[in-house]
């Protein structure tokens, strides 16, 4: 299992840290502020105390441990280049960083990480996403090929249990919940069948989402 770090936790990093923590993955988060790194303490594997400006305390942190940097500091740009380049120093294997602008993003692209997110700019694509499919409620990308989703259960599934669907083996995802109005079941047994109104939050293959969505065209109107 890949060890990840998240190094500034404001309210784009505290989201990657817990929802990475959720999916499973060992996390740990770091960030100056008292108070953000207590709120995240019961979200996240390991929390830390850490002035992420601090290149002492940044090298201390054993970096090399971990497989995947998301370095989520888009207003210090000093700081976001300083940690970048700790990352690539000292061997982590794969470094996201959170830019403001084009500009910060070709800085950080030369210094050496491998992939630069644009909060702001990627929720229109969330948006997009939700505009041009009666299908899809909701859409994270996680990286280029894999997306987290809520859709509509489609009107061919209905009545089916997850087991029955085969969804791991025919379309390579997996249901990480469901959603029946108010209520929300993030352990879903295999034998649960779906229901007309039912929510799924799925995570998969970007092309294997598009699959499920245009073999299934007619779905069920939206809550």
């Amino acid at each position: 299992m890949k060890q990840y770090i998240v190094i500034g936790c404001g309210r784009f990093g505290a989201s990657v840290a817990s929802t990475m923590h959720l999916l499973g993955h060992q996390v740990m988060a770091i960030d100056k502020n008292e108070d953000i790194i207590q709120n995240l303490s019961d979200k996240v594997t390991h929390a830390a105390i850490v002035d992420v400006t601090d290149e002492r305390a940044l090298r201390s942190l054993g970096l090399s441990n971990f497989d995947v940097a998301i370095i989520a500091i888009g207003s210090d740009i000093r700081a976001s280049i300083m940690a970048t380049l700790i990352a690539k120093e000292m061997g982590v294997e794969e470094i996201i960083c959170k830019a403001k602008d084009e500009l910060q993003a070709k800085v950080l692209y030369k210094i050496g990480a491998d992939r630069v997110v644009f909060p702001e700019r990627d929720m229109g694509v969330r948006v997009a996403h939700n505009l041009v499919s009666n299908n899809i409620l909701d859409h994270i990308e996680l990286d280029p090929e894999y997306s987290i989703v809520e859709i509509v259960v489609p009107k061919k599934w209905m009545g089916k249990s997850l087991i029955e669907l085969e969804l791991r083996s025919r379309y390579e995802i997996t249901v990480l919940a469901i959603k029946s109005g108010k209520d929300i079941n993030v352990t879903p047994s295999p034998e649960e069948k779906l229901e007309g109104g039912n929510i799924l939050v799925i995570i998969g293959k970007n092309s294997s989402i598009r699959d499920i969505i245009n073999q299934n065209i007619e779905t069920v109107g939206r809550r």
